[in-house]
């Protein structure tokens, strides 16, 4: 059999895209993001994750580095532990979101899976500027809802949570069943649960206070001093909307109630109710 014909050779394999890590970040000093830039990209439709690392990275500075890690706990041992930041101011890290929302989900998904918490919290803030967009459709909402829950394994520390939960969980499941949120309350995990609390900050703002104090009540035995602060925080939130509510949760529960959720719940009370109730 003749063989003169040649052999296609096979088309040659696209590189997998690289996982950014701590290592693979240059080190540089701070150049601001101006819009101008962020915004000719956006217009370019340069839309990818790595178009928005690329931009995020010259924002990296070592000054901030060391106040990031002074603040957040990423320790052994430490709620965050094993999170690796870069040095980026989340004011600026916001700004850079802001001019890529309208980012395909595959590409913030791509972000989600970083190492790096700043780019993470980026795909977060695209994601809450998305789901606050009017001009959003349902659908799309709806996917933003989906990606969150699917993907909560890189949505794994407390500011990502609450970046994030109040408008792309709260406001997509506040005309819809909640019992997500009860079960995100039962969760073994310390942000998931932190999820249930922190979205119904959505129906607050609708003025409904009946799902913030029933998911702080699931959360009164909690262990975990995040979970507290939460739960505290969103119920003195909802007692300004009911204070008669607030005072008969806390006259059941004050004594037995963990007292930094306590002291957050009881923050706008007179100081006779407060000393009231940090004696129980």
């Amino acid at each position: 059999m003749s063989t003169s014909s040649k052999t296609k050779k096979p088309a040659p394999k696209k590189a997998a895209p690289k996982k950014v890590t701590a290592k693979s970040l240059p080190k540089t000093k701070t150049t601001p993001l101006k819009k101008a830039n962020a915004s000719t990209q956006s217009k370019a439709g340069n839309l990818t994750a790595n178009s928005f690392i690329e931009a995020m990275q010259l924002l990296v500075s070592e000054a901030e580095l060391k106040k990031i890690q002074r603040y957040f706990k990423s320790g052994e041992g430490q709620y965050g532990e094993g999170d690796v930041f870069m040095g980026v101011r989340m004011g600026e890290v916001f700004t850079l979101a802001k001019a890529y929302i309208q980012m395909p989900l595959k590409e913030v998904e791509k972000l989600l899976e970083s190492d790096i918490h700043e780019i993470r919290a980026g795909a977060v803030s695209i994601m809450d500027f998305q789901a606050r967009d009017k001009k959003t459709p349902g659908a799309r909402k709806k996917e933003l809802f989906d990606l969150y829950i699917r993907r909560h394994d890189r949505i794994n520390n407390w500011d990502l949570v609450d970046r994030s939960a109040q408008f792309v969980v709260g406001a997509w499941l506040f005309d819809k069943p909640r019992t997500l949120l009860y079960k995100l309350a039962k969760s073994k995990n310390v942000w998931e649960r932190r999820t249930a609390i922190t979205s119904t900050a959505f129906f607050l703002r609708q003025g409904e206070t009946d799902d913030t104090f029933k998911i702080a009540e699931l959360l009164l035995k909690d262990e975990h001093d995040l979970i507290h602060k939460a739960a505290g925080g969103w119920i003195r939130q909802a007692g300004r909307q009911d204070q008669p509510r607030l005072l008969a949760f806390l006259d059941k529960y004050a004594a037995s109630m963990p007292r930094t959720m306590l002291r957050y719940a009881i923050e706008h009370l007179s100081p006779a109710q407060k000393k009231n109730y940090m004696s129980k």
